[in-house]
């Protein structure tokens, strides 16, 4: 199971170059069933790399572009009146798939971000006060510019906390952005997976067991109450005016897990709970007005609480 989950990067390579943190944490995400915020500029492939990881797990990919004029409906479906029948009947929207690419999120009102709150939530849709389970597995992967927020409705705190990993995607280095040209010059098309050599390495059943497995994983009390501290220190911060919340800290639990078990452990370090501490954190906290002034990131806040919470031995 962990080396078909480790072949899915190598499969994802063949079309997307550089960004191998960011297959690994959707990896972690759909081994912990949460949902992924990846935010980059245009251009740095956020589309094919979903893409690209359905084709590998052999699972349903749809993507929906969220704009101003975009309705609830149109994510989660609605009742079709058919005139042969003069009956309604359900039709399904994109969001009955396995990975949901929901991109620029921020684009669309807050009504319509809100009809995806409880798909994430309790995996369903409820329509006409009727519950409609979706398909397993099933992740909402949302996309949004970091630079560009004009016309854009921010996601509120409480939707951005269901999300369980924030990924940021940067700009490709030089020789990978070399090697990106190299392959468009011999005629790669980012539309054709199989003519890239993109194989199915596992699937569903794959994933379910690799669940039950990473649920094996011990932690110690120790670390427990490292995870813990962490989070309560958010919730001090001088520099914050929103900490995170127990959601949050449940979340670190999960995905330190299931990093351990990626690396190939049955028990989780204080190393993985700070190695995945950024993406699974850096959204759940608020900066204050005046240390954006300042100059100060949730990522500098983040770099300054690990430093100081003691680290268990």
């Amino acid at each position: 199971m962990r080396s078909a989950l480790a072949q899915v990067r190598t499969e994802v390579a063949k079309a997307v170059v550089g960004q191998d943190a960011a297959v690994t944490g959707l990896v972690i995400a759909l081994l912990c069933r949460g949902h992924v915020l990846l935010e980059g500029v245009p251009g740095v492939a956020k589309t094919l790399l979903t893409r690209t990881l359905g084709a590998s797990l052999d699972l349903e990919m749809k993507r929906v572009q969220f704009t101003p004029d975009l309705m609830p409906g149109d994510v989660t479906g609605s009742l079709v009146y058919d005139a042969r029948t003069a009956e309604f009947s359900f039709r399904e929207g994109p969001v009955f798939t396995n990975l949901m690419l929901a991109d620029e999120i921020n684009r669309t009102p807050p009504k319509t971000q809100a009809s995806l709150l409880e798909a994430m939530e309790e995996r369903q849709v409820s329509v006409d006060g009727e519950p409609r389970p979706l398909p397993a597995p099933f992740m909402v992967i949302a996309t949004q510019n970091p630079v560009e927020y004009e016309g854009t409705y921010p996601l509120p705190e409480a939707q951005l906390d269901r999300f369980l990993l924030k990924l940021l995607l940067p700009l490709p280095e030089r020789t990978d952005e070399i090697e990106v040209l190299n392959r468009h010059a011999h005629a790669f098309d980012p539309r054709d997976l199989a003519g890239a050599g993109v194989t199915r390495v596992a699937g569903a059943a794959d994933l379910d067991a690799a669940r039950a497995d990473v649920a094996l994983v011990e932690v110690g009390p120790q670390v427990l109450a490292y995870i813990v501290d962490i989070c309560r220190a958010t919730r001090t911060s001088p520099s914050l005016s929103l900490g995170v919340s127990p959601r949050g800290a449940t979340a670190l639990l999960a995905t330190s897990r299931a990093w351990a078990w990626m690396s190939g452990r049955r028990y989780v370090t204080p190393d993985d709970v700070k190695a995945l501490a950024h993406p699974t954190l850096r959204h759940r906290v608020q900066l204050r007005a005046e240390a954006e002034l300042e100059g100060i990131t949730a990522e500098s806040v983040l770099d300054g609480i690990l430093g100081s919470v003691p680290v268990p031995r």
